[in-house]
């Protein structure tokens, strides 16, 4: 029989994903047994588990690593504690392969398999690095996701994403893979800086915009409570969206990104671009902030959102506390700015979908941006946020 000849081999299966995020205060608490009952639940006897804490939660909390030694003795039937890793925070996170290549050592030493633990604890860059690590370990390792900044909790560790910078480009390396559990505690959100508070909160903006007009008017309503640090308005703001975050996941149909539309990225082209120009000196959820708001200047422009809706807008990110103003006028910083479109599209691949609003509250997707208007909106924004400065 000829090789022409032969029918290809087709088979279909279908693999169930389930992944929990839990809420907690004080997770290491002797008296709080969720990471216990989590990992308990998972398999009998004590279960081999690696931390790894970012640098700056550690300085934070200088009596962290005391506290998970002495809950793992506590639970020693269930949890047998091998070591601790500690890696820096932020981008320095995802620039190199140092930081991954500490945690793969680690996994290799402490004889970290399939049915071991990596818990790890910190921001989203933290969480992104550590994620590709356990990931790429023996084709997959569990994870077990602390985040501890408003921007991991509601957004970042909520996601199937690992990944790591390279080539000047977010996430250039990575992987799609789900964590065992997700734990939001927070107590890790009271030593936050302020900036590091708000920066987060973009994010919120981004899912309510695409998606959830009333939460919008939620954040509307309390954003000066949100920005004076109260804790009940942004704990319920995490919990809405990153609810909201993982229903689009679990029920958009498209949860490993094989299609073109990216709505979860919405703001994000112009923000990854402005991160990297930046040197990361901008934060990623302030790169957001400044994402959005040129973005819905330019759907304002093409006639997509009305200019009482482009205000609010404009009002809601500078009532919590952001400056929305695109730092890089000069005509070649543009030209390298809108690179970003570009870069967007390729990181997806297929057709430019850029994500858009025409509505608060509705998300509105276009395959063309017009790079003149895009220009005009820049300088439009840049008046606006000018004027909300000196008032």
């Amino acid at each position: 029989m000829k090789n022409n000849s032969l029918h290809p081999i087709v088979q279909s299966f279908t693999v169930r994903h389930e992944y929990k995020l839990h809420f907690t205060d004080s997770m290491f608490r002797p008296e709080n047994d969720l990471l216990k009952d989590i990992i308990g639940n998972y398999s009998r006897g004590p279960v081999k588990t690696l931390f790894v804490i970012d640098q700056g939660v550690s300085d934070h909390h200088p009596d962290l690593e005391q506290k998970i030694r002495a809950y793992c003795k506590n639970y020693s039937q269930q949890l047998s504690f091998t070591a601790l890793v500690q890696i820096p925070g932020g981008e320095a996170a995802k620039i190199s392969d140092t930081h991954v290549n500490k945690v793969l050592e680690a996994i290799n030493t402490q004889h970290i398999c399939r049915h071991s633990f990596v818990v790890v604890i910190g921001g989203g860059a933290v969480i992104d690095a550590v994620g590709y690590a356990a990931t790429i370990a023996h084709r997959g390792v569990k994870l077990i996701r602390v985040p501890t900044t408003v921007l991991a909790q509601n957004d970042a560790a909520v996601g199937v994403k690992n990944g790591i910078n390279r080539f000047g480009k977010k996430n250039f390396i990575g992987t799609f893979a789900l964590p065992y559990a997700i734990i939001n505690d927070s107590v890790f959100l009271e030593t936050l800086e302020w900036r590091d508070w708000i920066s987060g909160t973009a994010e919120a903006v981004k899912v309510a915009l695409i998606k959830d007009a009333s939460f919008f008017t939620f954040l509307e309503n309390n954003a000066p409570a949100i920005r004076n640090r109260e804790k009940d308005p942004m704990q319920e703001l995490i919990y809405r969206c990153a609810r909201i975050h993982m229903e689009h996941i679990a029920q958009g149909g498209d949860p490993f990104e094989s299609g073109s539309s990216r709505p979860l990225d919405f703001g994000h082209w112009a923000a990854h671009k402005m991160e990297q120009m930046s040197e990361y000196r901008i934060r990623h959820g302030e790169a957001v902030a400044k994402g959005i708001a040129l973005d819905v200047t330019y759907a304002w422009q093409a006639g997509l959102l009305d200019q009482a809706s482009w205000q609010r807008i404009l009002d809601l990110l500078i009532s919590l506390g952001f400056e929305l103003n695109i730092p890089f006028g000069e005509p070649d910083d543009i030209v390298i700015l809108l690179n970003g479109i570009e870069e967007f599209r390729e990181h997806l691949g297929g057709e430019l979908t850029i994500t858009l609003i025409d509505a608060i509250g509705s998300k509105y997707d276009v395959h063309e941006i017009d790079s003149g208007m895009m220009k005009r909106s820049i300088g439009l924004l840049n008046k606006a946020a000018t004027t909300a400065a000196k008032n």
